[in-house]
């Protein structure tokens, strides 16, 4: 079974993406902060980290920064999550790693082409 952590100081964001990824056969990790995330990946890498780029204390930026220096942080696939389309931003954000981008607020068809984006083999699931 993949693993994912859901980066978000909103539990609401949390509850609703645990939910949508476990019906797509993820088992799910919750963190409300970066830091709170990184101690999980140095635990056991997951195989997709769905991460806020706008978060107190350590945004998502620096999250990827850090998280792509670890052993094994090149591993996980990043969905960057934010409610701003700004393009230059999200062009950072991929470019220091991230695989896709999802707009928030998302429901179940946006996190599906998300997903079919960075596992395109699975992306029959439903």
């Amino acid at each position: 079974m993949k693993t994912c952590i859901v980066i978000d100081d909103a539990s609401v964001v949390r509850r609703i993406a645990r939910r949508m990824l476990e019906r797509k056969g993820f088992s799910v990790l919750e963190a409300e902060s970066g830091m709170e995330a990184l101690a999980m990946c140095r635990s056991r890498m997951p195989d997709l980290i769905l991460l806020d780029l706008h978060m107190p204390s350590m945004n998502g930026m620096e999250f990827l920064a850090l998280l792509r220096k670890e052993d094994g942080g090149q591993v996980p696939r990043v969905i960057v999550c934010t409610t701003e389309y700004d393009i230059e931003e999200v062009a950072a954000a991929m470019y220091a790693g991230g695989d896709a981008c999802l707009m928030k607020p998302f429901d179940r068809e946006t996190m599906k082409t998300a997903l079919s984006e960075i596992f395109p083999a699975e992306s029959d699931k439903s």
